[in-house]
């Protein structure tokens, strides 16, 4: 589920905040990267249980209106479809789902009111509508309903946005990916499956994980290396202040180029210099691929590069 995206944001996070508290334990800022990567998992469960707190509340919402002194004939007799459907209830059941949230403390429950809020929006919005009026009432109906919630109502939310960052300082940067995972794993649920249904694992592989510590691990135990010569092929440019942020989004481009020969440069190059445009100025795209294309054909010269 962790993508390598995610992790080059996490790297670059826990680097620059490494260098800015002036640190030298290697071991401490290698934990708290891999704290940050499992906070972001945490992320993904709590908006699957978000499904199923949300259905509970409305259950509670009928029996309130319900208990009403004088309830109308629509509180008498409300419309079931969302407390009964089936994609939320086989959710509530997952094994997986359950076994992590109870292992990691993963809960709503000292957050009614924002469950509270989050059903009020979904109630307000044309995804419910469409929901209650369409005919067929089915298995793929009920899923459906809740990938357009997330698409539609929740991604992109202000209020689930600040909320989330609110609750944790590693979501910041994480919940548009999570949200869009939440939907990839909605989709893979089969009514058949039951409460076995798999759900996407912390890292794809092996591989992930190792290229997670590899990364960090070379990026600083070799920050002198790639700064010198970072700083040889800056001269090229006409710059005599360079945001910090921009030599570390190339240190570790280079910790990546030099280190991993399977994934393309083009690859790489690409990932740091859209994190250049988001993390930096407009211009540090611009700028961090002039460097880097630079190195990279010092590095062929020298026959230090296995990939092309």
């Amino acid at each position: 589920m962790i993508n390598r995206i995610l992790i080059r944001i996490k790297v670059l996070q826990i680097v620059y905040a490494y260098y800015q508290k002036g640190s030298n334990d290697l071991k401490v800022a290698e934990n708290e990267l891999l704290l940050s990567l499992r906070r972001s998992y945490d992320l993904y469960h709590y908006f699957l249980l978000m499904i199923v707190d949300v259905t509970h509340m409305y259950e509670h919402l009928i029996e309130k209106r319900r208990n009403k002194y004088r309830p109308t004939d629509e509180e008498k007799n409300p419309d079931m479809r969302m407390l009964n459907n089936r994609l939320a209830a086989q959710i509530a059941e997952n094994e997986a789902l359950r076994k992590y949230s109870g292992e990691h403390g993963i809960s709503w429950s000292d957050n009614r009111d924002f469950i509270k809020k989050i059903l009020d929006i979904i109630m307000k919005s044309d995804v419910y509508k469409d929901y209650l009026n369409v005919e067929e009432d089915s298995y793929k109906t009920d899923r459906d309903f809740w990938c357009y919630v997330f698409r539609r109502v929740i991604s992109n939310n202000e209020f689930v946005e600040d909320f989330l960052e609110e609750k944790s300082i590693y979501w910041n940067e994480d919940i548009d990916i999570i949200e869009s995972f939440v939907v990839k794993t909605i989709k893979r649920f089969d009514e058949t499956t039951g409460s076995k249904q798999e759900l996407i694992p912390m890292f794809n592989n092996n591989d992930d994980h190792e290229y997670v510590i590899r990364l960090f691990r070379q990026t600083l135990l070799h920050g002198d290396e790639y700064r010198e010569r970072i700083n040889r092929h800056m001269k090229n440019w006409e710059s005599e202040r360079v945001a910090n942020i921009d030599l570390i989004i190339m240190q570790i481009a280079l910790a990546e180029i030099m280190n991993f020969p399977t994934i393309p440069i083009s690859v790489t190059l690409n990932e740091y210099i859209d994190a250049a445009k988001y993390y930096s100025t407009p211009k540090s795209g611009t700028f961090i691929n002039g460097v880097l294309d630079s190195i990279v054909e010092e590095l062929k010269k020298e026959n230090l590069l296995m990939k092309n």
